[in-house]
């Protein structure tokens, strides 16, 4: 019986294996000049994500969390200072900065999201956006386990500072992300909740964020016109209808089984962001509804195993940090199958491990690598507990009360 972390490994190179097949049929062009060959396949740029995606799954695995955490003797701000969550919170707000920042900042379809990595002309860059996600997880879980569950649920010096520090990075977002920005406020919330924060709390504040969410909606004609195309997609169906309904098309067209890998019909220039936001659509048009089960089971798999990690944890850090990962692969994937098939507004959100993306890709499968070494330490744990157990039995104790009682029972018996 494969352990929870093993189970974790496993579906994520399933899902960066799917992702590579599905996100070059979905790249595929009636050009001859970019004809796909497996030698091209095999040194595109998914292949090289999905392979550094898996060698930081592995590294992050060797990452003690409980290093994070920072020091625990003197005050409050002394011990938050040197933590390295504080560091990571900097730097990604430093990076959001960036991406506003002419020479520094990339666009792409109108949205400045990138920020380049080396000169301009080598066309490297990463998301912000991706590093603050997942980032905020750590600086929520590491605010809570410093305050503790009781400062948690005072108002002014629990919550307001944690929310405050969300508020800003997801402003810093939202400005040209509106998706990634209300997922990140999700699971910050939920994590806050988790901590100790009271709901009464949260909902005499809950009227700023929502208020800025309707704001950043209002001023912006393109989000105007989604909201307005999920309420009614034909009332302008080559208009601002028009990516929703393909969208849901390709969806139904491939029924039970599928037109078969490769064959499918949508990608051609009717499905916009096809490699991307909208590659499940190509999934289910390719594999049909095989192909989106078993997508759907990939990730409630890798969630119920995630979350059978984070059950097992001593350490307050690695438990919230665990619960927070799995609370962001989980809305994040909600969310896209939900804009695909067209039940929300269509944002641009992609779907974890699957969708174009190399800072996805890598970041998401570290964080996922986090949890595989938690998993792997508690294993170890286990084992030196159940060695020191049967240890104590044979030193004495009747055997009936070594195996069954609690080690601090047992204890005794072997002086």
């Amino acid at each position: 019986m494969p352990r929870p972390g093993q189970v974790i490994v496993l579906c994520v190179i399933a899902l960066l294996t799917l992702g590579i097949v599905m996100v070059t049929s979905a790249g595929l062009t009636i050009d001859a000049r970019h004809a796909v060959s497996l030698k091209g396949m095999l040194t595109g740029r998914p292949v090289i994500y999905a392979l550094c995606a898996v060698a930081m799954m592995f590294l992050a695995s060797c990452v003690r969390i409980e290093r994070l955490r920072g020091p625990l003797d003197g005050g409050t701000a002394r011990r938050l200072v040197l933590t390295p969550a504080t560091w990571i919170a900097c730097l990604a707000i430093i990076c959001l900065g960036l991406v506003y920042v002419e020479g520094f900042g990339r666009e792409v379809n109108n949205a400045r999201r990138w920020v380049y990595l080396g000169p301009a002309s080598l066309r490297l860059s990463f998301q912000p956006s991706e590093l603050a996600k997942w980032g905020m997880v750590l600086i929520i879980a590491t605010w809570i386990v410093h305050l503790g569950r009781e400062r948690m649920r005072r108002f002014l010096t629990g919550l307001v500072p944690a929310l405050a520090v969300t508020m800003l990075v997801c402003a810093l977002i939202v400005l040209e992300d509106l998706g990634t920005a209300v997922l990140i406020g999700a699971v910050a919330l939920y994590l806050l909740l988790a901590g100790g924060a009271r709901w009464w709390h949260i909902g005499v504040l809950f009227p700023l964020p929502a208020a800025g969410v309707v704001l950043a909606v209002l001023t912006s004609e393109y989000r105007r016109a989604r909201i307005l195309a999920f309420l009614d997609p034909y009332a302008d169906p080559q208009g601002t209808g028009y990516h929703m309904i393909q969208s849901m098309v390709a969806v139904a067209e491939g029924k039970v089984t599928g037109r078969g890998l490769g064959h499918g019909v949508y990608k051609f220039g009717y499905l916009p962001e096809d490699t991307t936001d909208f590659l499940f659509a190509v999934i289910c048009e390719e594999l049909g509804v095989f192909g989106a089960a078993l997508v759907i089971f990939l990730y409630v798999l890798l969630l119920l195993a995630g979350a059978s990690i984070a059950r097992r944890q001593t350490e307050p850090l690695a438990r919230y940090v665990a619960l927070g990962i799995i609370a962001t692969i989980g809305t994040q994937a909600v969310m896209n199958l939900m804009v695909v098939t067209g039940l929300a507004p269509t944002k641009g959100i992609a779907l974890p491990l699957l969708s174009s993306g190399g800072t996805g890709w890598i970041l998401t499968a570290a964080c996922l690598g986090l949890l595989v070494g938690m998993d792997r330490r508690a294993a170890a744990r286990a084992v030196e507990a159940g060695v020191e157990q049967a240890a104590t039995g044979s030193a004495g104790a009747p055997a009936v009360l070594s195996i069954g009682a609690p080690r601090a029972l047992a204890a005794p018996a072997a002086s």
